[in-house]
């Protein structure tokens, strides 16, 4: 069998949330102007808190004139309350002095304007409320009632997970794992040890950008316990080739709600058909030169730079890797890279090979991965011998899968799914499911028009596909820390 084009891929984006949860604390502070022209106004947010440690979200507005890059200030009760992780801004911090200072995409805030930031914390014994804040200068105060942190032992970010014994109660994958790297043939967390990522992949962002919202989002984070959300970008197909920068902003934006969310974001270069890459090499270079210098900062970001090279050789598909990782490159130093597989990213099983070819003349790069794609109901033992052979020489990383066949429909393959979710848990191979989406499609995880509603979280909304990938991706990650 070989991995062919599924026909009617359209995708539910998400990155499941943190949310507002009910011991959460809102506090609106009304602005007071240093001058005429200049003013502000801060909604600061506990959005959960923890034994020793906390989540923020903090929504700035300008009330003054346009600004052109702006730092926001704040002061804890204590210094001994920390921020530990920063989102949406670039963070500093002197005793209970913190600033934030703006990145590059949300610097400009006309009058009336509002952005939104957040960071993980740590408390001591005083609440994590901020006494002041101040935009530019401009000091936004007012009074304040905080809530008390919540006593040892209760909910984090993901509140319906059950922690492993090694995971910190209250952290998201992010915060755990921080910067990802390559270490042999295993994705390594910033403790140097081997983990899997388990999540969800968008459909085409082209097709279901109704299902990209806040409560699909929050139900990826929170519901599914998901740690990664593949953001799947057409190239063809109405794609991003029939509108560049409208499609780069799509995705610019979902890693940012991946980002407050502590998700792992991983942007797929979706390409299809045509099958060879080159065909879309100045694109990619275009692409990845844009996202990656927009999210260089992050530690959460996974570039996926070809996703299912098909009709060509491995050497073609090497070519084209060669000169698009030294674009990410000159931006992103640090961030894992994952090269597509000949055959539809089969690891060439598909047209017929398999993986000695790239075995035997690897990607002349660091930091990067292989992907594989299978469809379980398709798939089976050949395909799953060949990863367990791979597995031993190269760092497989499979980017999408279907729990049905290879056209992305008919019934769930319960049995062979197990089998290859199994097989990756041992191996500790991070995987993407396809797809977090209604489409009208056995491989879709929601039953279709899911996403003309509000409601994401939970089982009655979802497919048989749905249902065993949220069970399967709930379960407790293991993510060692020493």
């Amino acid at each position: 069998m070989r991995l062919l084009p599924r026909a009617s891929r359209r995708a539910l984006i998400a990155a499941g949330a943190v949310g507002a949860l009910a011991m959460g604390v809102t506090v609106a502070l009304p602005v007071v102007n240093a001058m005429a022209a200049s003013g502000c106004s801060v909604t600061y947010t506990i959005a959960n808190q923890w034994q020793g440690g906390f989540t923020a979200n903090v929504t700035v507005k300008n009330l003054g004139d346009q600004l052109n890059g702006w730092t926001l200030g704040f002061t804890f009760p204590n210094s001994g309350q920390q921020v530990t992780q920063g989102w949406s801004a670039t963070y500093a911090q002197s005793g209970a002095n913190v600033t934030a200072a703006s990145m590059s995409y949300n610097g400009s805030l006309a009058t009336n304007a509002s952005t939104g930031i957040g960071f993980n914390g740590s408390w001591t014994s005083a609440n994590p409320v901020p006494t002041s804040f101040t935009l530019n200068g401009t000091v936004c105060t007012g009074s304040t009632t905080p809530s008390s942190p919540a006593p040892s032992g209760s909910a984090s970010p993901r509140p319906s997970a059950s922690p492993s014994p090694s995971q910190p109660v209250g952290q998201t994958p992010v915060a755990i794992n921080g910067q990802l790297r390559v270490c042999g043939v295993n994705l390594c967390n910033r403790f140097n040890r081997p983990i899997q990522l388990r999540g969800m992949s968008t459909h085409g962002l082209q097709w279901f950008a109704n299902c990209y919202n806040d409560n699909s989002l929050n139900a990826l984070a929170g519901d599914w316990q998901a740690d990664l959300l593949r953001v799947s970008m057409y190239v063809q197909e109405q794609g991003y080739e029939t509108n560049p920068a409208g499609f780069t902003n799509q995705v610019n934006n979902l890693v940012e709600e991946a980002t407050e969310r502590g998700l792992y974001a991983m942007i797929d270069f979706h390409t299809l058909t045509p099958g060879d890459p080159m065909y879309n090499l100045e694109r990619a270079k275009t692409f990845f030169a844009a996202v990656s210098a927009r999210h260089a900062a992050k530690n959460n970001v996974i570039y996926e730079i070809t996703n299912e090279p098909n009709g060509v050789s491995w050497s073609t598909i090497k070519n084209y890797a060669e000169q698009v990782i030294p674009v990410i490159r000159a931006n992103d130093p640090d961030a894992v890279v994952i090269v597509g597989t000949r055959g539809w990213s089969s690891l060439g099983v598909s047209e017929g090979g398999n993986s000695t070819e790239i075995i035997n003349n690897k990607v002349n790069a660091t930091n990067i991965m292989y992907a594989f794609h299978f469809y379980a109901a398709s798939h089976k033992d050949n395909y799953r011998a060949e990863v367990e052979r791979a597995a031993a020489a190269l760092p497989i990383f499979v980017t999408e899968f279907g729990t049905v066949t290879y056209t992305g429909g008919g019934a769930v393959d319960a049995s062979s799914s197990t089998a290859w979710l199994d097989m990756l848990d041992r191996l500790k191979i991070g995987y993407a499911n396809w797809t977090y989406s209604d489409a009208s499609e056995g491989s879709a995880a929601f039953k279709p028009g899911t996403c003309n509603g509000s409601q994401y979280a939970g089982t009655s909304v979802l497919t048989e596909s749905g249902n065993f990938m949220r069970s399967r991706i709930r379960t407790a990650d293991n993510f060692p820390t020493s």
